[in-house]
């Protein structure tokens, strides 16, 4: 075993030195330089440059597969934007069950979801909660519907299967950028809560900010940590009950601040605030507010299990910002839920079955339709989330490449933030505004993958640079990376 990993360590090492050879002298040699020194030293880690022609501009390891985290966001919205179009919206349903008589209906109002992950959010591409609720009673009206005597529905079972990628950590679940959803959500299935310190060994203050959720029940088992023990608190929940335990330790020292958690109910909220906005602006609602449960029955705020849901008659709908706005938020904020909201729809699109599974099978076939061979990568989830994602340097760039030929690039162009901007607000150098990718982070692993712009607007660089099992910090790691790109955005002016 070890003369065979002998002999694999030799080949990958003189095919990143094979694939330099001809490499100009401003950046192999300090590849090569940081290679053998911390904070890479010892690490895994890989770069693949390419310029616009084709030419090797830099390489270490570029054929091993390595997590891309956030990076694997290029590819689910790249290959959503040449799927179904930079112009794409998703679609929210309203219909019924029963019948309509003289205003009234008599019977169930159904909120159909279609997998916008916008509805709620405080987004600028996105309506207010109470401008999306006009539009819907508008469509009532249309309808002749005046009042309800029913309840309201929230129903997000086009999307089957597990709300979250099994392989995500536990303790990230709870949190804002480890929430997924079905078909239907509300606030980006994010619960706000506000935390403070109280007194060391004491329970932490805490209380629900936005949005309300009636039906679940929060214990606090949050400790006031000694002064410099940081921030340690978890939000741990599940969708099998309507409980949730706040857990871990707030020091002293710390000021108050929100805690941004998960929320495993998202349908139901929806459901819950577009009763409350009817009841508000005056509308007679007779029944409560529910959901449709996994095994398909209807669940109020109880969460006892009642009859199978209906077939409603869909009488309209409503539609979300374009899939180009999407992207560019997703990419520039790095945003899980879009993400995974986007690898969800693929799947539901090409079969009619939302399970991970059937998103993958369906972005593999957008894949080869690019161009690609899928030899060299393993994708779980969407967003990056999951440690079972791997990507080779050489892949990245080769799909970077391939997204030139897409008719949805200059979409998945303008989605890319630039240094300055999003996830990239703390990396400012001479000529980075000629830079357009994307940042990828988890513990010990940091990748940055993208283009650099030539005078002409248009690429003339594609890169690739992933380094995972790095013991030292982001901040020890980043300043390499970023003196490689600095190079070799000072060779495209020579």
């Amino acid at each position: 075993m070890k003369k065979t990993a002998s002999i694999f360590l030799g080949l990958a090492l003189s095919m990143s030195a094979a694939l330099a050879q001809n490499a100009p002298q401003g950046i192999q040699p300090y590849v090569n330089e940081v290679a053998a020194q911390e904070p890479l030293k010892g690490s895994s880690w890989a770069i693949y440059v390419q310029d616009a022609a084709g030419n090797v501009l830099a390489a270490h390891n570029p054929g091993i597969r390595l997590m891309p985290a956030s990076n694997r966001k290029l590819v689910t919205t790249g290959v959503a934007l040449h799927a179904f179009g930079p112009s794409y919206r998703f679609k929210t349903g309203l219909g019924y069950t029963g019948t309509i008589e003289d205003g009234t209906l008599k019977g169930d109002l159904y909120i159909i979801g279609g997998g916008d992950p916008t509805i709620g959010t405080q987004d600028s591409i996105a309506l207010k909660p109470d401008a999306l609720f006009w539009k819907w009673k508008t469509i009532l009206r249309s309808h002749g519907i005046e009042r309800i005597h029913g309840r309201i529905i929230g129903d997000g079972s086009a999307y089957e299967g597990h709300l979250e990628h099994p392989s995500w950590d536990y303790d990230d679940t709870g949190t804002y950028y480890g929430t997924g959803g079905n078909a239907l959500c509300f606030y980006e299935n994010t619960i706000d809560m506000d935390v403070r310190a109280t007194e060391v060994g004491k329970p932490i203050g805490l209380s629900q900010v936005y949005p309300e959720t009636p039906w679940l029940q929060v214990s606090n088992f949050g400790i006031t940590g000694p002064k410099g023990s940081g921030n340690s608190l978890y939000l741990f929940t599940t969708d099998l009950a309507p409980y949730a335990q706040m857990r871990g330790t707030f020091a002293i020292d710390r000021r108050p601040k929100t805690e941004n958690t998960s929320n495993k109910y998202g349908d139901l909220t929806c459901a819950y605030y577009f009763w409350k906005n009817l009841k508000e602006t005056g509308w007679e609602v007779t029944g409560g507010y529910a959901h449709v449960s996994r095994a398909g029955y209807i669940q109020g705020s109880d969460f006892v299990e009642q009859e199978k849901a209906g077939n409603p008659k869909e009488i309209g709908f409503t539609e979300s910002p374009t899939l180009a706005d999407i992207a560019r938020i997703t990419n520039e904020r790095s945003d899980n839920f879009y993400a995974e909201s986007m690898l969800r729809a693929m799947g539901e699109k090409a079969s009619g079955i939302a399970v991970y599974d059937s998103c993958l099978v369906a972005e593999s076939v957008v894949l080869r339709d690019l161009g690609l061979q899928l030899d060299q990568i393993e994708f779980a989830d969407g967003s990056g989330l999951s440690r079972m994602n791997y990507v080779t340097a050489e892949w990245m760039v080769s799909y970077l490449k391939a997204m030139q030929g897409s008719p949805a690039f200059p979409a998945f162009m303008a989605s890319l933030p630039k240094p300055g901007e999003g996830t990239l607000s703390m990396i400012r150098f001479p000529g980075c505004e000629r830079v357009r990718m994307k940042s990828g982070s988890l513990s010990g692993t940091l990748c940055y993958s993208g283009y650099i712009l030539g005078r002409d607007g248009k690429p003339a660089v594609i890169f690739s640079m992933l380094t995972n099992n790095a013991l030292a910090g982001a901040s020890e790691v980043r300043p390499v990376l970023m003196e490689m790109l600095k190079k070799l955005v000072s060779l495209q002016d020579r």
